[in-house]
């Protein structure tokens, strides 16, 4: 019986680990949205009007050590050189949402 409920626990709790509510999710579909409304103008295909060698592709966001979600979120939020900051212009979700549209395209080669 002991055993039983320890095995219970284990299983309780690694099924509330694993579970991640669908509000928590980033919104892919939205984050397409997002950045055709905020960032294609310079961005378009996962370029980078500004600065050519600083594109949105995988191997670029390798190199400038921004593959990740929470180094896109920081871009996005703060802006570096000719990129404006969208804190306060876009939603926390847009912001999240939009870096893994980010991602997600820079896996699928854009």
């Amino acid at each position: 019986m002991k055993r039983f409920i320890i095995s219970l626990l284990v299983t309780v709790c690694l099924g509330l680990f694993a579970w991640t509510p669908s509000a928590l999710a980033a919104d892919i579909a939205n984050g397409s949205k997002v950045f055709g409304a905020n960032c294609a103008a310079c961005h378009m295909g996962g370029g980078n009007v500004v600065n050519g060698s600083k594109t949105l592709r995988k191997s670029d966001l390798e190199q400038y050590n921004m593959a990740s979600l929470e180094a896109i979120q920081a871009q996005v939020k703060q802006g570096k050189a000719a990129m404006p900051s969208f804190l306060g212009r876009l939603t926390p979700e847009q912001i999240e949402d939009v870096a893994a549209y980010v991602l997600d395209q820079a896996e699928k080669g854009w």
